[in-house]
């Protein structure tokens, strides 16, 4: 049991922040039921029906078809029942659906209404199309992710759509849940990417704002200006990570790369010799392979790390120790977190196939037996054959 045991959500199937959101909430204990759609989204990738689809594991699923006068009634049935909902659309879609938030709070006023967008609800840019990289370079993040005189570099929705977006939407919704069970009231919670990647450069723009940060990349000790704080290739072409901010650290991994003779300590927050001392250790690294310097330096005060990749880094040792990596299905993947003192969460389930719990949630929900297959030979819901029975994926039972 998670600390989020008891907590019921809704999931309107989407992409990106609102999955990640669910997947943590659910992580942590909530009940989530996904309202999938009715057939596969043609622009999802094909993860996202497969158990490749990490990020909807630990649901329920019911398959509806929205645009049915009758599937709405059938949401705001659960919604009466729902601590929270989680939704991914541009603004406006829920509200076309006849699924809004004045709609679902008039039906359970204290329902938290989570909305994970990149833009944002309002401003001129929230009905624009857009992704992950469009918005954290609005919020001045992309601009750091770049070497000196290097374009700013693409990476995979970290700091945007799963850090900026998800997560902290994921953190609104406890919160607003907190405050409507004080209060009695619930309200909306508008996560945009714009606004949460940009919450995540706290820090730099409070450096910026006294003169430790400097606008031009690469000039700077967080973002590969400094030679202590970067990655480098070794003698095998994998690489290591330092990052020996503190100078007692940098003392240690200058003494055992061997450089203590070579390399001025006392020069080491100096800019215009971070060139210098820079390729003093990207000569000495090329020297050994990346486990050689794993045998002198992991472990140390260092400040070091080898740079995994993907297949490694469930096999690390401390990995391994803390349980970092989970297999669920046949597939590695991170397991919840954060820990616990008290509550532990457990392993959550595979991401179920659309449509795989519809009679069981409705039955819940207190629909009769006649009523939900009324409902399916309406082409209202869907409930998928149980695996193995030869029928098709999201396969009507009762017909």
């Amino acid at each position: 049991m998670g600390p989020l045991a008891g907590l019921r959500v809704i999931e309107f199937a989407g992409l990106g922040p609102a999955p990640f959101c669910a997947m943590l909430l659910a992580d942590l204990g909530a009940e989530v039921i996904r309202f999938d759609r009715m057939a596969p989204d043609p622009a999802a990738p094909a993860a996202a029906s497969a158990r490749g689809d990490v990020l909807g594991r630990g649901r329920r699923s019911i398959a509806i078809d929205l645009k049915e006068p009758a599937a709405i009634e059938v949401a705001l049935r659960v919604v009466e029942r729902s601590d929270a909902l989680v939704e991914g659309f541009r603004p406006g879609v829920m509200e076309k659906l006849g699924l809004g938030p004045e709609v679902c709070l008039a039906r359970n006023p204290r329902l938290v209404y989570g909305r994970a967008t990149g833009w944002g609800q309002s401003g001129p840019l929230a009905h624009c199309a857009g992704h992950d990289i469009n918005y954290i370079a609005l919020s001045g993040v992309l601009h750091s992710m770049r070497r000196r005189d290097e374009r700013p570099l693409p990476v995979p929705g970290f700091a945007g759509d799963f850090g900026g977006g998800g997560m902290l939407l994921a953190l609104g919704i406890v919160a607003a849940v907190l405050a409507a069970r004080e209060s009695g009231h619930g309200q909306t919670v508008d996560a945009a990417i714009t606004d949460g990647s940009a919450l995540l450069a706290a820090l730099i723009y409070g450096w910026r704002a006294v003169g430790l940060w400097r606008d031009e990349a690469g000039s700077n000790s967080g973002d590969s200006g400094a030679h202590f704080y970067d990655t480098y290739r070794c003698a095998d072409g994998k690489y290591i990570a330092v990052g020996a901010i503190e100078p007692r650290f940098y003392a240690l991994l200058v003494e055992r790369c061997g450089l203590s003779g070579e390399i001025d300590l006392g020069a080491q927050w100096k800019p215009e010799a971070w060139a210098a001392q820079r390729q003093k250790l990207a000569q000495v690294f090329t020297t050994r392979t990346r486990d050689q310097w794993c045998e002198l330096l992991e472990g140390t005060d260092a400040c070091f790390a080898p740079v995994l990749d993907l297949a490694e880094a469930p096999r690390h040792p401390h990995n391994r120790a803390r349980g970092t990596f989970v297999e669920i299905d046949g597939v590695v993947q991170p397991g919840p977190a954060p820990r616990f003192g008290r509550d532990r969460p457990d392993i959550p389930g595979p991401s179920p196939m659309p449509g795989a719990d519809t009679d069981a949630i409705l039955a819940e929900h207190g629909w009769s037996r006649d009523e939900i297959g009324s409902l399916r030979e309406r082409g209202v819901v869907v409930q998928a054959a149980p695996p193995g029975d030869g029928r098709p994926a999201g396969a009507r039972s009762g017909q």
